[in-house]
């Protein structure tokens, strides 16, 4: 699990940062928020959600120096093919191979997300309806894992905050719970015998870690819509805490009055807590939490590196958590 990675992927195949910084650069200068051309469109339309006319445009706001504080960082972008290769994924294996090799058999069409619970509007959102009805924005993010691998990833996406509203969550909504997809048929980690998961995956925040704005429903990386082993059609990313959390393929949504139990929490809490804040200071019971190595690395360029206090984004999270040991709220 804590083998050093190389990814042995050809160079010629690597979307490097400086073509990806230019496209943005070309991409901001069309206009703040205009309508990306329809080549764009058709990229980010998943070839499952065919509700979707073909060509159709989708809003896109391009991360810059500009952007709000915390949304972009001029760190080097982990690049494209190790993204898509080198993930956690446990409904399709537990080796880091195993998603990009076996999550192409999951379906994506139809999909639609349900929210329920401590709301005054309960309802079904169809993915077309997703993708059509918010602003999508690029969020460069730092991706922090518990195992102390991390990345750096051009998310696309919308505020959580945002969806939420839409449902209108009453004054009992104190935490949100999210379930990832169940179908044993296509997620052949859901059906193996070693698991020590009881399937769905499920994972939860308080109400205002989801409404704070850094906190992004995700349906891309790179320009790219959401590769199946990365998360697709939908998944959550939120930067300040470890990858765990960042749960992927979202299929339900609940609001509720009670902190909900999470699935690693379930398994593991002396190891696994809920609140999962990226924090040096308290090292995992088998490793240390002090330094994590940046992908992409290799056995003699391990790119090691101090691991940040809220994975950097204090400035915009810390005052969650005023008053709070966070020693003993791991």
């Amino acid at each position: 699990m804590r083998t050093p990675f190389k990814s042995g992927i050809p160079s010629s195949e690597i979307t490097s940062e400086s073509a990806w910084l230019k496209r943005r650069q070309l991409m901001t200068a069309v206009a703040g928020g205009a309508l990306v051309g329809s080549a764009l469109a058709s990229a980010l339309v998943s070839p499952g959600a065919s509700a979707l006319a073909a060509g159709q445009s989708l809003r896109h706001r391009p991360a810059t120096a500009n952007s709000p504080a915390g949304f972009y960082t001029t760190e080097s972008l982990t690049p494209y093919e190790d993204v898509k290769r080198y993930n956690n994924f446990y409904e399709f294996g537990t080796d880091k191979g195993d998603p990009a090799r076996h999550a192409h058999k999951m379906s994506i069409d139809p999909w639609s997300v349900r929210v329920d619970g401590a709301v005054d509007k309960p309802g079904v959102l169809n993915l077309e309806d997703i993708l059509t009805g918010f602003d999508l924005e690029e969020r460069v993010y730092r991706l922090r894992c518990v195992e102390a691998w991390s990345m750096v990833v051009p998310w696309m996406g919308f505020p959580l905050s945002d969806l939420l509203k839409r449902f209108q969550p009453t004054s009992k909504a104190k935490y949100v719970q999210f379930y990832t997809l169940l179908d044993r048929e296509h997620m052949r980690g859901q059906r193996s015998f070693t698991s020590s998961i009881d399937w769905p995956y499920v994972e939860g925040l308080r109400m205002d870690e989801a409404m704070n704005p850094l906190t992004l429903m995700a349906v891309g990386l790179y320009g790219k819509p959401m590769p199946n082993q990365n998360g697709a059609p939908i998944r959550l990313v939120v930067p300040w805490k470890y990858g765990f959390k960042s749960i992927k393929s979202i299929f339900r949504i609940r609001l509720t009055q009670r902190r909900p139990k999470t699935s690693w929490e379930l398994i593991a809490p002396q190891e696994y807590g809920f609140y999962a804040n990226v924090n040096p200071q308290v090292d995992h019971p088998r490793w240390s939490q002090k330094t994590e190595r940046r992908l992409p690395s290799t056995l003699f360029s391990p790119n090691r590196r101090d691991t940040l206090m809220f994975n950097g984004y204090g400035e915009q999270v810390a005052h969650l958590y005023k008053g709070m040991d966070l020693t003993r709220d791991y």
